[in-house]
């Protein structure tokens, strides 16, 4: 068996017959222990498959919000972004792996840079910034490695079972992106 590293990572955007595959990731799988480092704060709840798909489709963006992460060309998790304020530029990115057996391989530093590649490739900002918590630490050593800069820690904003922890925000401008080596693996 291939070593995690050696697997071949790619992203792209979604179509319409990989939302049923990616709802059930999210919400179905057997393997959902990536709710306790995605946010757990926030006690995100299953939406049917309908409303998943029909806020997907009414998506126009470009690139679109959401895409896939393919290990192998099968997609196991995604990589997104929102308008934190789009009026004045403000763009935020996210990266979830929803199989835990791809954790701690590269494979999430390989789909992040692809995703920052992708972003200031097609849209017209100075900036990408990328928010986690102080418990998730994999995905603070992720960001790092793709070139993002801790800008900021709010201590004491994220609660989480009985302990509070700090919100973390990372950001990425465009003239760092341009020096990064384009191989980072």
């Amino acid at each position: 068996m291939k070593r995690e590293k050696e697997k071949l990572v790619s992203i792209r955007p979604l179509n319409e017959a990989d939302l049923e595959l990616v709802w059930h990731l999210k919400f179905k799988a057997p393997d959902q222990s990536y709710r306790e480092w995605n946010a757990p704060y926030f006690h995100e709840h299953e939406i049917p498959f309908a409303a998943f798909k029909k806020r997907y489709l009414q998506d126009t963006s470009i690139p679109s919000k959401l895409y896939g992460i393919e290990i192998d060309g099968e997609i196991k998790g995604t990589v997104s972004y929102y308008w934190e304020n789009e009026r004045t530029r403000w763009l935020e990115c996210g990266i979830l792996i929803y199989d835990s057996r791809f954790w701690s391989g590269g494979v999430g530093t390989k789909a992040l840079s692809l995703w920052a590649d992708e972003l200031f490739t097609h849209i017209d900002i100075p900036r990408i910034g990328l928010t986690t918590w102080s418990g998730n630490e994999r995905m603070m050593r992720c960001a790092e490695k793709c070139g993002f800069v801790l800008e900021g820690r709010l201590r004491k904003v994220r609660y989480y079972q009985g302990e509070y922890y700090d919100s973390m925000r990372y950001g990425m401008l465009r003239e760092e992106w341009k020096s990064l080596p384009r191989n980072i693996l």
